[in-house]
């Protein structure tokens, strides 16, 4: 008899006393799921569990506040629709909000309230990610529960960041982490997966065998976007792949366990081989490397797009116009040094210049 999937990975039946109780775990992160399974109640609590986020079986939040506002939005259609990394990034971002001034009418709030969450985050990209979430919570009121008054996130100062974002590692620094996490490595796997799949994090810490669908190749749908993408093992890949146990279906795993990575902690854990190989780099970094290797050896757009398993060429079309721009300019520099060899010939000319009689 086949054994059915179980819908709600993570979840565990506990029987104490008689009593049936609900139990979600992956890697350290640990709660209760409260309600009849499957129930409305119970598939909130396991949706916030999924996002690191630990719930009461009851709310608590007065009408009008902040925090009654940001559970309107979570049962919402526009939430439910999100793609389930999407979800999961939103529920940690909006009980952060909710912590920290759930308490109040968001009637009430002001400009100077919302640019007082956002000085509470560390570095302008969290602050402007608190202006866009409670931007997003006004519209939301505005549009469904009949809210009228003004938006105050949107004239809240937006602070400014790096155009370039997260770190492009260079070929040096890949070199370098390579030398300090050498063959058979869990580090250096990690890397190398990231740099020839470009996966991101959510990725990384559920790709295994299941995912080589055929030889040579490796198949699967980015969590994010719900993109599929097929591409080629590369040599180096495939060389420390054969390193990974053949009875283990997870390619990476916690030290001297099968369990996976919780997403947050695979990411904490990767930025400490980066300081002990003494690089500034992190796994969205290795994604963009990854990119602009592709745009430097002349792919296009929906190629460079494929590997990143985006929608769209938007960002693809950032790697090749800096790609292009450099070949251009490597192109003007050529035909500058061919002109100043010529200018140098005729100046070294005996007769200067002049024809022979």
């Amino acid at each position: 008899m086949t054994r059915r999937k179980n819908p709600y990975p993570g979840v565990r039946k506990n029987v104490v006393k008689g009593r049936i109780y609900w139990r979600f775990e992956r890697g350290d992160f640990r709660t209760n799921i409260p309600g009849p399974y499957g129930s409305p109640e119970f598939l909130a609590a396991y949706e916030a569990a999924l996002a690191g986020s630990k719930t009461t079986n009851a709310s608590t939040a007065l009408p009008g506040t902040l925090a009654w506002l940001i559970e309107e939005y979570l049962r919402s259609l526009r939430f439910q629709g999100l793609s389930v990394s999407r979800k999961r990034t939103i529920r940690l971002e909006l009980d952060w909000l909710r912590k920290e001034a759930g308490k109040y009418q968001f009637e009430r709030l002001e400009v100077r309230h919302v640019e007082a969450l956002m000085a509470k985050k560390k570095g302008p990209t969290a602050a402007n990610t608190v202006k866009k979430n409670m931007s997003m919570l006004f519209n939301f009121a505005a549009k469904k529960l009949g809210y009228t008054g003004s938006n105050p996130a949107r004239y809240a100062e937006r602070m400014k960041t790096n155009p370039d974002g997260f770190h492009t590692w260079t070929e040096e620094e890949v070199d370098r982490f390579l030398k300090r996490h050498g063959p058979g490595t869990k580090a250096r796997l990690v890397m190398l997966l990231a740099l020839n799949t470009g996966m991101a994090r959510q990725d990384l810490a559920c790709v295994g065998r299941q995912h080589i669908k055929k030889e040579g190749r490796i198949e699967y749908r980015r969590h994010k976007t719900s993109v599929a993408a097929d591409l080629p093992i590369l040599p180096e890949l495939a060389e420390e792949l054969r390193h990974v146990p053949k009875d283990r279906m997870l390619f990476v795993t916690q030290d001297n366990s099968d369990k996976p990575y919780a997403v947050a902690s695979l990411g904490n854990w990767f930025r400490d081989r980066c300081v002990e190989a003494n690089v500034p780099g992190s796994l969205h970094g290795l994604r963009k490397a990854g990119a602009t290797r592709l745009a430097d050896a002349g792919a296009s757009e929906w190629e460079i797009a494929s590997y990143l398993a985006h929608t769209d060429t938007t960002q693809a079309a950032v790697y090749t116009k800096r790609a292009n721009r450099a070949r251009l300019a490597d192109s003007g520099f050529a035909k500058l040094r061919a002109v100043k060899m010529s200018n140098l010939s005729e100046g070294l000319d005996g007769n200067g210049g002049k024809a022979n009689d």
